[in-house]
């Protein structure tokens, strides 16, 4: 998983799911850069999911430079970029 490797955001997720529709969205107006992973599609993205989430496939489960986060906010996420990938804030338009 490049993203991952170089401290990169990933979103897992997956079709007709409402809370990863919606962090998405969000995510679309802060101008930061992610990689999105279909997981009924992938299956080592699935098994990963639910090596992370109680062996369930929660999603949206997020990682920050390798870090796992499930179901996490806006927030949460842009919290979790701004202490372990800083660098992907850089020139952000409007914060």
């Amino acid at each position: 998983m490049t993203e991952e490797a170089s401290g990169g955001v990933v979103v897992y997720w997956r079709p007709m799911c409402p809370y990863c529709m919606r962090l998405l969205t969000q995510l679309r107006f802060t101008g930061l850069e992610f990689s999105k992973v279909n997981i009924w599609r992938d299956p080592d993205a699935a098994a990963f999911v639910r090596s992370v989430a109680d062996g369930n496939e929660t999603v949206p489960t997020v990682t920050v430079a390798g870090r796992a986060m499930v179901n996490p906010s806006k927030g949460e996420l842009l919290d979790a970029v701004a202490a372990y990938a800083p660098h992907l804030l850089a020139g952000r338009e409007g914060g």
